[in-house]
Parts: C-alpha cells; sequence; structure tokens
C-alpha cells in the first residue's frame, strides 16, 4: 500500500496562489453526508491536514447551513495555523423554508462575503467561488462586486463552481478566474471536453471535487449500506440499485488494478487525477485520520502511461449509469447567463 508522504505544492491558476497539490473537502463534516460529526473528531482532523502539509481547505456558507466555516473558524484560531492555510469558501447557494435559490446580485454577494468573513473570523477569504451559477444575473454583474471586493481586500483570489465554459470565458474577462472547481473523476468525466480546455487556455487553476465519485472508489458499492436517513447521496441516480449494479463493475476494475499496483482503489483514482496534469488539485472529503493518510498517500503513486490508458478505458462514460446529480440544472451545462445589455439594476 502506498504509504502517506509530505505534500507537494502547486500553483493554482495565473495569479500567484500556491496550495498543496491535494486539498481537503470539508463539507463532511458538518452536511450531506449524514449527521454533523463532532468538534472532538473535526478539529483534531483539521489540525492534522494542516500539520501534514495539506493547506488547502475547502468550505462553503451552504454547508450546515453555516456550520462549516464556523468549524473552520474555530479550528484556524490556534496560534499560528492561520498563516498556514489557503482558505477557499463559496457564495451563491440558498435554502430558505426549504426553496433552494441560487443568487448572484451584487448586494448578495456582498453580504454573504461579510457573513463569511464573520463566521470564519478572518479579515480576509483567500480563494472565493460562486458556489453556482445565477443564470438570471449576467456573469459580468456578479464578477464586477467580486472584484470590488478584491480591491477591498476581503477577497485575493476568485473562482467558479459548475460554470460552462462561455460563463468562464465571460467572467475572466472582467477579472481574473484563479479556479474552477468542477466534478471530476473516473465516473465523472464530461469536464474533460470543453470546460478543462478552457481553464487551460485561460491559464485558470482546476479543482476537482467529488474525487473519489462521493466515496464510490474508497468503499465500492457497499457504500450504499451505510448511508444515513439524512445522507443526500441515498438519492443520487449512480447509487440506486438500478444502476449500482452496473457501475460496480468499473469499481471492481479499478480495484482489481490497484490490487496489482500495490494501493488502494482510492488512491488509485486519486492518483489518475494528479497525473492529469500540474494544474489539476483533487479535494478528496473525509472524516477520519486514517482515511486522510490514505488518501494523500496517492501522491505518491505513479502510474504509467499504459496504466492512464487502461484507467482511462475502462471509465469511459458509457460505463456509468445515471446522471451525477438528481437534477442536473445545478451542473456547467445550465450556467450560462443573460448578456450584461439585458441586466436592469434593481
Amino acid at each position: 500500500m502506498a504509504e502517506a508522504c509530505r505534500v507537494r505544492r502547486m500553483k493554482l491558476g495565473s495569479q500567484g496562489l500556491e496550495v498543496s497539490a491535494q486539498g481537503l473537502g470539508c463539507m463532511g463534516l458538518s452536511a450531506f453526508y449524514g449527521a454533523p460529526k463532532p468538534e472532538t473528531d473535526s478539529i483534531p482532523l483539521l489540525h492534522h491536514a494542516i500539520r501534514s502539509g495539506v493547506n488547502f481547505l475547502d468550505t462553503s456558507d451552504v454547508y450546515g447551513p453555516e456550520t462549516n466555516e464556523l468549524l473552520l473558524g474555530k479550528a484556524l484560531k490556534d496560534e499560528g495555523i492561520r498563516e498556514k492555510v489557503e482558505l477557499a469558501t463559496k457564495f451563491g447557494n440558498t435554502c430558505t423554508d426549504g426553496k433552494f435559490e441560487v443568487r448572484g446580485d451584487p448586494a448578495f454577494v456582498r453580504t454573504a462575503c461579510e457573513a463569511s468573513l464573520k463566521r470564519l473570523d478572518v479579515p480576509c477569504i483567500d480563494l472565493y467561488y460562486q458556489h453556482r451559477v445565477d443564470t438570471r444575473v449576467p456573469i459580468e454583474i456578479t464578477m464586477g462586486e467580486l472584484k470590488k471586493l478584491v480591491e477591498e481586500g476581503k477577497i485575493k483570489y476568485i473562482g467558479l463552481c459548475e460554470a460552462s465554459a462561455s460563463t468562464i470565458r465571460r467572467a475572466h474577462a472582467v477579472h481574473p478566474i484563479t479556479a474552477v472547481q468542477l466534478e471530476w473523476s473516473l465516473w465523472t468525466r464530461d469536464a474533460e471536453e470543453e470546460i478543462v480546455p478552457t481553464c487551460r487556455e485561460l491559464g485558470i487553476g482546476i479543482v476537482a471535487y467529488g474525487p473519489l465519485g462521493r466515496g464510490f472508489f474508497a468503499a465500492g458499492p457497499k457504500l450504499v449500506e451505510k448511508f444515513g436517513n439524512n445522507d443526500s447521496r441515498k438519492a443520487h441516480p449512480r447509487f440506486q440499485p438500478e444502476n449500482l449494479d452496473h457501475n460496480k463493475i468499473l469499481y471492481e476494475k479499478v480495484s482489481a488494478m490497484s490490487e496489482k499496483k500495490g494501493c488502494t482503489p482510492a488512491q488509485l483514482a486519486l492518483a489518475w487525477l494528479h497525473h492529469q496534469g500540474d494544474d489539476v488539485c483533487p479535494i478528496p472529503g473525509t472524516t477520519k485520520i486514517e482515511n486522510f493518510n490514505q488518501n494523500i498517500g496517492a501522491l505518491s503513486v505513479k502510474l504509467t502511461p499504459e496504466e492512464m490508458s487502461e484507467l482511462d478505458s475502462i471509465s469511459q462514460p458509457e460505463f456509468v449509469k445515471g446522471e451525477r446529480y438528481t437534477s442536473m440544472v445545478l451542473t456547467f451545462k445550465n450556467s450560462d447567463t443573460p448578456p450584461l445589455s439585458s441586466w436592469k439594476a434593481a
């Protein structure tokens, strides 16, 4: 099995941000994947990650909601820790009285940023993403307010999540985009066709969320047996019985390859992403220190061109059944915004 290793650094984007080559997605500590984990477990995990060299922590105001940012704010209070971390958070997704809404209007952008700064208890956010694109607001309007926040010193770098190629281009023309966060893994490869090439053309870093297929490549099909009532993955199409029986074939092939390679399936899945290029930073999440150690061990897994070709071959879209979300309206496929000329400020 590949051992945990010291985490190397990489440049994310073209504006100067430098992060660990693998980050830590913090969502699962507070939301969506079951009951929130106690601080007595979560804060030691965060401190262990930072000591291990993972300096790129990913959160959002909607995780909890809000409790994940509060957790990170508390974890970063220990002396000397904040200076070691590149902190990324997001805005744009809201849920009020059970109604989900995406917002990118200037007033909301500013209000959301001020609230995140307060919860995180920091004077500046290192990387601030628009979590999902508001298709009612021209992206130039949203970016204009984010640019002001950069100029005011409240955020350092700007990112987008699940944005289309045209949205990325329009946003980047207003202010340089440092990173685009997208779902990318051995069972989610739709961004490779247009989004990844666009990011590379513009010098934008790529942050891969869900790099382990939401836990699928760590635990395999048996993962569904551990889903609690409040685990959002229960509703995901790929975990439904009619699709899971098919998708487990992919896991079995990855598992067989990893056994020959002397690593775990999770490490092999992460290594495949690391070998996509020096501009790709996966952010796997976990709630356990031992799983974290295993994940960063992926950095020492070296794949030959032949092994990459084999992984590419077995993970073609036709070998995966089910959409990656219950509703695909929240992905780059439906994230174009109106032209700037259509905007009338309230």
